[in-house]
């Protein structure tokens, strides 16, 4: 039996969110929707400019790490941080969440990475990130032990910008399949699968990783299509076991070789931050399927766990996911 149900590998970042208007962006050139990497410079430009905001640990992967601890799950983390202050509250933040997190901080190089997210009045969030010290990831901070201990390996396809820890993640994937485990990814930002789609390709049809999450823009930017069908049968031909596709407000659907079906959406309160709608997705997923339920109570556990945390500022759950009502009808599921 595995020590751990998931556990992921990201960029350790720092977000840094605020509530802007329209114009806001357009002033600042900031890319709306979508995540764009700045330098140190227009990193506190933006911090400058951007007015109160809300400091918080964060990045795609560690927010899933979040997500499956939150359900009652048992989860891991690896990701690299500056031995800086912010990188101490990035340790001490995650730590207190109860997910596993051990990497080594990076001394005398570059500071604790952070993410500039400016939320429009339409929930739409922003993204401008300075990497800086998750560009130092490297297969050196991957245990073979501790991928051996979790049933699932996840990573976030932001890690593709760094050779160095492409380098990590194959390791990682030599690692989990020697021992049995399954190794998983989400194409995490169009942009970042126009950049890099051939690639991403090749992990999903060598057999790399096993289990794909996109979002609708991304599964259309994987295979330069407009038509989501399409795209949706073709992910079925080339995800090793299966693919999940979020559709915002339309729900998600799973993809598997012999079947394609829809979830739907958890119903939404009120919209306030997108932020880490689709990380707490994969972590609901996640926990479901590490637990043994079915991929459409797996699904449906990732909707409400998305649908939650868009109801707040910020990425990390504010209140313990398993006591949600509609996540203990599908908790009780598991034996």
């Amino acid at each position: 039996m595995a020590e751990l149900d998931v556990l992921t590998i990201g960029n350790a970042i720092v977000d840094i969110i605020a509530q802007v208007d329209e114009d806001f962006l357009v002033r600042h050139e900031v890319r709306k929707g979508s995540m764009t990497l700045i330098d140190a410079a227009r990193a506190e430009m933006l911090y400058e400019s951007m007015g109160p905001a809300v400091e918080t640990s964060g990045g795609s992967a560690a927010n899933t790490a979040a997500g499956v601890v939150s359900l009652g799950g048992r989860g891991a983390y690896i990701g690299k941080v500056a031995k800086d202050a912010l990188g101490t509250v990035y340790t001490s933040d995650i730590r207190a969440q109860k997910v596993r997190y051990e990497t080594a901080a990076l001394e005398g190089s570059a500071p604790t990475a952070r993410s500039m997210i400016l939320v429009t009045p339409d929930g739409e969030r922003s993204m401008s990130t300075y990497l800086g010290a998750c560009m130092e990831l490297t297969p050196a901070d991957i245990d073979e032990a501790l991928v051996a201990s979790a049933t699932v390996t996840y990573f976030e396809g932001y890690l593709w910008d760094q050779p160095s820890a492409k380098e990590a993640i194959r390791l990682a994937a030599r690692f989990a399949h020697k021992h049995d485990r399954t190794m998983a990814f989400t194409l995490s930002d169009a942009f970042c699968v126009h950049r890099y789609r051939d690639e991403f390709l090749e992990l999903m049809r060598s057999g790399t990783v096993d289990i794909v999450f996109a979002n609708e823009a991304e599964a259309l930017a994987l295979y330069e299509t407009d038509d989501l069908d399409l795209a949706l049968a073709r992910l079925g031909q080339d995800a090793g076991k299966l693919a999940l596709v979020t559709r915002s407000e339309k729900g998600c659907v799973v993809v598997e070789k012999d079947q394609t079906f829809a979830v739907p959406a958890t119903p939404v309160r009120q919209l306030l931050d997108t932020t880490g709608a689709g990380d707490l997705f994969a972590g609901g997923f996640l926990r479901g399927y590490t637990a043994g339920l079915s991929h459409e109570d797996s699904a449906k556990l990732g909707t409400v766990a998305a649908a939650h945390i868009i109801e707040q500022i910020g990425p990390r759950p504010q209140q313990q996911l398993a006591r949600l009502p509609a996540a203990k009808d599908i908790l009780a599921g598991i034996a």
